[in-house]
């Protein structure tokens, strides 16, 4: 009788949690009844396979690779740290789209408020992240990723590891229970839109001087002549 149960029991939970206070037209709830399935399917199936079994044991691991406080207290002290003018420019529309892409997420999470497939029991997922569409975490890898082989290449050597790393961690969104389909369908496209408009608003090279100077100037001032 359980196994019988379980799936129609979280799909209506599900789905009266989404509907608590709001009207979801009707061919919407049809929508996100068919992903909490395929998405429970698609797992099941991919779990059959011993080396995705063995990724789920490293899921962890990739989900704190691409966390959003860990990147962006990690790219200010990458800019800090690295004075090399021909990186001005990387460093700083890179962080730029790091930031855009949060707000993005937090605004679109806030504004969609899709619970999470499975208890989130992250130490790390406050405000916004208790919801799950799109996926926070692949917007930004994607976003990365994207920057980094299309806006501002870097050697061609660091592609392939750099696309692993973000085809595993569109996975172990999944696998991790993180997230349904369509939440990884979304933030996939999320993290193509916001390079696309990183590179519309593309900071020039003098611009980033003057933010990376601003940021060294203040470093500088506080380590050498603040006794």
């Amino acid at each position: 009788m359980k196994p019988s149960t379980a799936e129609p029991m979280d799909s209506v939970d599900n789905k009266t949690r989404m509907e608590s206070g709001r009207n979801i037209p009707p061919a919407l709830k049809k929508v996100l009844e068919w992903d909490v399935v395929m998405t429970k399917r698609f797992v099941s199936f991919m779990l059959n396979f011993i080396a995705l079994r063995s990724l789920r044991t490293h899921c962890k691991i990739l989900e704190y690779s691409c966390h959003g406080i860990a990147w962006l207290a990690g790219w200010l002290a990458f800019c800090w740290m690295i004075d090399k003018p021909e990186w001005y420019q990387m460093q700083v529309n890179l962080f730029i789209g790091l930031i855009t892409d949060i707000v993005m997420v937090a605004v679109i999470k806030a504004a969609t408020r899709r619970r999470r497939p499975a208890v989130n029991d992250d130490p790390f997922c406050i405000g916004p992240d208790k919801f799950s569409f799109p996926s926070g975490h692949v917007s930004r890898a994607v976003y990365i990723v994207t920057f980094l082989t299309w806006l501002d290449p870097v050697t061609f050597v660091l592609w392939p590891p750099m696309l692993a790393w973000c085809v595993s961690m569109c996975l172990s969104r999944l696998l991790l229970y993180r997230h349904h389909i369509l939440d990884v369908i979304a933030g996939i496209f999320l993290g193509l839109f916001n390079a696309f408009l990183i590179s519309l608003i593309w900071f020039d090279q003098e611009s980033c001087v003057w933010v990376i100077s601003y940021m060294t100037d203040e470093k500088l001032s506080g380590a050498e002549y603040g006794v």
